[in-house]
């Protein structure tokens, strides 16, 4: 099922993303670590909220082009696509053929998701809160995440690093890169996830000390 909204990819432009977003040695490198890192938390998330490997349902919320549909699949958990771009939904869907009816949809997940509270044993949101920059639109997201989840989240979110903010100032001088990324405490991010209805199980770091990126696996409270 989709809803018509505003498409802010078209299906060339998330080709051409795919295409090129993590061809670099340093990209891959990165793609590799975050596969590796979710991982071990679905393990652990399966022995936490356990889900049937015929079909428990995980919301990947925004779900892109659908790079972790395979390992959501791997782990017993069918995909539920969520994008703001039809585009992205589409593109997802087709790496979850292994279902009769993959399931997406089109919404803005900033302004509510249309899922009965409880609908799925797990949500996923991977690459999204650090474009969110206040904490006002966080909570709001982290709230409808604690709506729609009858069990847990994994959510991952640029921790406050020096080094990598230095990094991120010189790629924008040297690449001219329009994107803004918001890095927050830890103590930022504990607070906003409680106020949820959230409790950490485990944090993982992308890379310590040199990257931001960290991935977190929620339990509701």
């Amino acid at each position: 099922m989709f809803f018509s909204v505003k498409e802010p990819f078209r299906r060339q432009e998330v080709a051409d993303y795919e295409r090129r977003r993590y061809r670099g040695i340093d990209q891959r490198i990165v793609h590799r670590r975050e596969v590796s890192i979710l991982k071990r938390l679905l393990l652990q998330a399966t022995e936490i909220f356990p889900a049937s490997p015929r079909g428990g349902r995980a919301l990947d919320a925004p779900c892109g082009y659908g790079r972790f549909s395979a390992v959501l699949i791997e782990r017993g958990f069918q995909p539920v696509n969520c994008d703001l771009s039809l585009a992205m939904v589409e593109s997802a869907l087709q790496k979850g053929t292994k279902y009769i009816v993959p399931m997406g949809i089109v919404t803005d997940m900033t302004a509510g998701l249309p899922f009965r509270a409880g609908a799925f044993p797990l949500v996923l949101s991977m690459r999204f809160f650090h474009h969110l920059h206040s904490s006002a639109d966080r909570l709001s997201v982290l709230r409808e995440f604690a709506r729609a989840s009858s069990g847990g989240l994994i959510v991952s979110f640029y921790q406050a690093n020096a080094f990598h903010r230095v990094q991120r100032k010189l790629r924008r001088m040297f690449k001219r890169s329009k994107t803004r990324i918001k890095m927050i405490s830890r103590r930022e991010f504990i607070r906003e996830i409680g106020e949820a209805g959230f409790e950490v199980v485990r944090i993982i770091p992308l890379f310590r000390g040199i990257h931001a990126h960290h991935i977190a696996l929620l339990r509701k409270t």
